[in-house]
């Protein structure tokens, strides 16, 4: 399936289904969008769409009664697993990678069928998630389950070979979008575990993956998919997805917000609402114009400094990669491009009178003054110089280090990519980050405060959430358009990983 093919095929489900959605919908048949499009069909979509189109003009239709009739809806598969909140949180979460663990399969419906086995979220996820994954690898590793590790790198590789990028997750209304880039790390994860012969043989899919992010730069004027030329003349990215529909998995929601908001048409709100769900961060006020309202939502006007933070080290590692191989033409010519793109990301996402990293509106051609903890990923990747990043160390423990970890945002909304809340990949992030400058003090009293806020929670519901609140742990995590969910992946990942690397 090619890129066009994948985005051709979100497009029509997203557009053939719009009425049936609308019909779901208002029947309140669902209290979560995503339970319908996970569904499976039972005969051809071709052959429940025309049948749909005949019952829906009758008087007596009962929408209930139709999907029931022609889908079967998704339901959790009994594994025999107890949560047990007396036993060790370390025994819970290598206990739960078998429960977590996917085989290859493929069951119809809107599951992309993968090739090898694979660790989904919990919950209501599914399926596999691009980003989520690189953090649930961490734990992988601490719990030297290599094959696991290896198996997902693998899933992503052919994802990239048979689509050209990897999806949000292996749905197929997750074909017109992305997540942030972290196959490059993935990558780089595998090569300490079998050696640097990794990179040789990835190099075709960070290649592709590459691409992908840059499509429509031979051409670019001013701004195009994920590309936008800066006054300077650089190229930076900003999240993008093709189709300019409702998700499909949250259909009632963005038909909602496009209604609310009556200066943007609603093709233009869904593709902000779709490229905020590309960033992983779905949602958050660093998407919105005015700090506090999804209605001012614009993300394709910003340019994320994260995510040019990740692109600048797919640059690097194609640059390894080619040296690796012997290519020194190749290698030198990414090594050019990082060096551009870390310019700029200094040169348009830091301010230095507060020492600290935003997001670029090239709209308005102005930093956005939203404190994120998306700017300790300079830090991670060791892009900026020992004094910024002490300032940013500084603007960290002043504004955001709490009893259980730190805020995602300075901003309280009903967002869940905002305070009182916590997560756990920004968590390692910035763990790791602060070690990358000796900041070694902060860097333990951000993991300390995160895993002792993890296991209480542990102690008292024998879960490990996808979020929590770190203002408290007496008020679980708030905001979002789904329940907080347990499982989970990510915080098992960076769990185990930060108390390994304590314990060292």
């Amino acid at each position: 399936m090619t890129l066009a093919e994948a985005q051709k095929l979100d497009f029509a489900l997203a557009e053939n289904f719009q009425s049936l959605y609308q019909d779901v919908q208002k029947s309140a048949l669902f209290s979560d969008s995503k339970t319908f499009t996970d569904a499976i069909a039972k005969d051809s979509l071709t052959d429940i769409l025309e049948e749909y189109q005949k019952q829906k003009k009758r008087t007596d239709f009962d929408v209930q009664g139709f999907v029931e009739d022609h889908f079967t809806l998704p339901a959790e598969k009994p594994t025999g697993y107890y949560s047990d909140p007396n036993k060790p949180i370390r025994q819970h979460i290598e206990d739960l990678w078998d429960i977590l663990t996917r085989q290859p399969e493929d069951t119809g419906g809107t599951l992309i069928p993968l090739p090898h086995s694979y660790v989904v979220p919990g919950g209501r996820f599914r399926e596999i998630y691009y980003w989520d994954s690189y953090f649930t690898m961490l734990g992988l590793q601490a719990s030297q389950r290599f094959d696991l590790v290896e198996s997902m790198v693998n899933n992503f590789a052919y994802l990239i070979d048979r689509i050209g990028f990897i999806p949000n997750g292996n749905r197929t209304y997750y074909l017109g979008r992305s997540q942030p880039p972290f196959f490059s790390l993935m990558v780089g994860l595998l090569a300490e575990i079998k050696g640097d012969d990794s990179w040789q043989k990835y190099l075709p899919q960070l290649e592709k993956e590459y691409a992908f992010w840059m499509r429509g730069q031979e051409q670019l004027t001013h701004s195009a998919f994920h590309l936008v030329k800066m006054p300077d003349g650089s190229i930076l990215n900003r999240y993008w997805d093709d189709i300019p529909l409702p998700r499909p998995e949250a259909y009632k929601e963005d038909v909602e917000l496009a209604e609310h908001i009556t200066d943007q048409l609603p093709e233009d709100v869904y593709r902000h609402v779709r490229a905020a769900a590309e960033s992983g961060w779905d949602f958050s006020s660093r998407w919105f114009k005015d700090g506090e309202n999804m209605t001012t939502i614009h993300t394709t006007d910003i340019i994320p400094v994260d995510l040019n933070c990740l692109l600048w080290n797919l640059e690097k590692s194609l640059q390894k990669a080619y040296q690796l191989q012997g290519n020194q033409a190749e290698a030198t010519r990414f090594l050019e491009k990082s060096n551009q793109r870390q310019k700029a990301i200094q040169n348009y996402c830091r301010n230095e009178a507060s020492g600290f990293y935003f997001d670029y509106d090239w709209k308005s051609n102005e930093l956005k003054n939203s404190y994120t903890l998306a700017a300790v990923f300079p830090l991670f990747f060791n892009i900026c110089t020992a004094e910024q990043a002490q300032q940013v160390a500084e603007v960290l423990k002043d504004k955001f280090l709490q009893k259980n970890g730190l805020l995602t945002t300075l901003n309280f909304t009903s967002q869940q990519w905002d305070a009182p809340n916590g997560w756990a990949p920004l968590q390692w992030i910035t763990y790791q980050g602060l070690k990358n400058y000796q900041l070694h003090e902060l860097a333990q009293q951000v993991a300390q405060n995160w895993t002792s806020n993890n296991e209480a929670y542990y102690k008292k519901t024998g879960k490990m959430m996808e979020k929590y609140n770190v203002l408290t742990d007496e008020i679980s995590a708030q905001g979002g358009e789904y329940p907080n969910q347990d499982g989970f992946g990510w915080t098992n990942g960076v769990y185990l990983k930060m108390i390994t690397d304590l314990q060292q």
